[in-house]
């Protein structure tokens, strides 16, 4: 149902079904399509619609029908993720596409030690099914296996999978030591057995320097 041409553009084909993805995000389609809005409150990808810390919203629009889509988003890399039945987290600004079988939602991560108390929101997606996330360049897949923690810098951040702990740990980020950095700054440490997708650029984020 997902496949890439290059590396920037999704062409999703449908035969009656349905898929989910970032409004405006759509760049052309054949055959007969219907589009639908979605945005508030509610369960599922509808209830990803605020972002404590950034400020950020993000609404979505269904599209259903019978051909072919083609999405992208600001000519970013896009990575295809396939799901069997686990549970993929995700910035929802990296979020582009997921379809009819997958299951998406919220999940809170506090930010341990962050000076102003504020959290986290990461956007999850599970089921049997693909999904597509986008990256500032071409994202770069790290294994952390239980000999080999990782320590990841929140503006890097695009996505995990797997069975691991998340914590947040203060210490020293990269704009830190340039010294372009002030106030409290604070990494993400993954442990267990899983995969951490991430970006070869910083965000900024309130988040990676409190």
């Amino acid at each position: 149902m997902f496949r890439l041409q290059g590396s920037k553009v999704l062409a999703v084909d449908m035969t009656g079904d349905a898929v989910k993805a970032k409004n405006g995000s759509m760049v052309a389609y054949d055959g007969q399509m219907d589009f639908k809005k979605m945005s508030g409150g509610g369960e599922g990808i509808r209830g990803m619609v605020t972002r404590r810390l950034t400020g950020e919203q993000m609404t979505v629009m269904e599209v259903k029908g019978h051909g072919t889509c083609w999405f992208a988003d600001r000519a970013s890399e896009i990575n295809l993720v396939s799901l069997q039945g686990d549970k993929l987290y995700v910035e929802s600004s990296n979020l582009l596409a997921t379809d009819a079988g997958l299951r998406t939602g919220t999940s809170f991560t506090g930010l341990r030690g962050a000076s102003q108390g504020n959290g986290l929101f990461t956007t999850t997606v599970e089921g049997h099914g693909q999904a597509a996330i986008v990256s500032d360049g071409p994202a770069v897949v790290l294994r952390v296996s239980s000999q080999y923690p990782l320590t990841v810098d929140p503006g890097a951040y695009v996505a995990h999978q797997g069975n691991l702990r998340q914590s947040l740990q203060s210490g020293v980020t990269f704009r830190t030591l340039m010294g372009e950095g002030g106030g409290e700054a604070f990494q993400i440490r993954f442990e267990g057995d899983g995969l951490v997708y991430v970006q070869p650029s910083e965000r900024n984020t309130i988040a990676g320097d409190v």
